[in-house]
């Protein structure tokens, strides 16, 4: 349901490269501890868990979540507990995207995905553990004190993962193949699918910091924008990368029909409007001056990447 590859871009500037591997290694380690550790008969489901979890990625949304946390001075284990519980969630829909009866994928982060490495019955579990994890992280009171905030969390996730948000966006994709989407259509699929685990992401800083409702509105508009870049540059590597360079099958969507923005406006076209629609997030992030940083420096990053 969701979209992953692995990590690659040209010229991303060495700050944000840092930022995004400092994300990374703190939410594994995050994930290390809220994970269960293979045990009892159930052993398997668990393996299966953390095969699809530490298969590397690029913990983009963990680092949103620290990055959003970061402009309200909100650090420490509320927000890496969050940013773990996404990247569970995140998983789960990877899991069950591949599946046989959804894209029938191969491979994954470079690797068999979870149905091949183990059995398709272990992949549907293992993917519905991970997602019921993911709001047991956020309903633990580590996570942050106050219930009400525990609350906001789980139900912002909840509706950014469900029939409206990317579970809705999935219905929409498995459709695609027999309809004649316009733009409309494919931006409405994307900023469901990919764009409101993002939207989610980005809004968490806000809510762990109880910055209130024009922070998360603000934050909202900027995971938007970014989503839709992120998924415009997914679709151009589908059409121009490999799968040695993406961990992950190429030609996909040209090969089942679907329409995407590069098919409806070409690869030059496509290019163009990420890049004006990057400029649109980046402008949108003003209020927050230089603790915005990196947020900043990842649309360019988004736009180079080649993985």
């Amino acid at each position: 349901m969701g979209s992953s590859g692995q990590s690659g871009a040209g010229g991303s500037a060495p700050g944000l490269r840092r930022a995004l591997e400092a994300a990374a290694h703190g939410v594994e380690r995050m994930l290390e501890d809220v994970l269960p550790k293979p045990h009892g008969l159930q052993a398997r489901v668990h393996e299966a868990m953390r095969y699809a979890i530490f298969a590397g990625g690029k913990r983009l949304r963990p680092f949103l979540v620290l990055q959003s946390a970061a402009l309200f001075e909100v650090a420490g284990t509320g927000a890496l507990r969050t940013a773990a519980a996404i990247e569970v969630l995140h998983t789960y829909s990877l899991v069950h995207d591949d599946l046989p009866s959804m894209d029938d994928d191969d491979l994954r982060r470079g690797q068999p995905t979870a149905h091949r490495a183990f059995d398709e019955a272990t992949a549907v579990l293992a993917g519905d553990a991970l997602l019921t994890i993911a709001f047991e992280i956020l309903s633990h009171p580590a996570t942050h004190a106050s219930a009400e905030v525990r609350c906001r969390l789980v139900s912002r996730l909840a509706e950014a993962a469900g029939s409206n948000g990317m579970i809705g966006g999935q219905m929409i994709d498995m459709r695609a193949p027999n309809s004649s989407f316009g733009a409309d259509e494919v931006v409405l699929l994307q900023r469901l699918k990919t764009g409101q685990l993002f939207e989610f992401a980005c809004e968490a800083g806000a809510i762990l910091a109880e910055a209130g409702a024009e922070h998360e509105t603000r934050l909202r508009a900027y995971a938007r924008d970014m989503g839709l870049v992120f998924q415009i540059t997914d679709d151009l590597l589908d059409v121009t990368s490999t799968a040695e360079k993406t961990g992950k099958a190429v030609g996909k969507d040209q090969g089942a029909g679907k329409a995407t923005l590069v098919s409806i406006m070409g690869v030059e076209g496509a290019r163009q409007e990420a890049r004006r629609i990057a400029a649109r997030a980046v402008a949108g992030l003003d209020a927050y001056d230089s603790k915005a940083a990196a947020l900043r420096e990842l649309l360019p990053f988004l736009l180079e990447r080649d993985a």
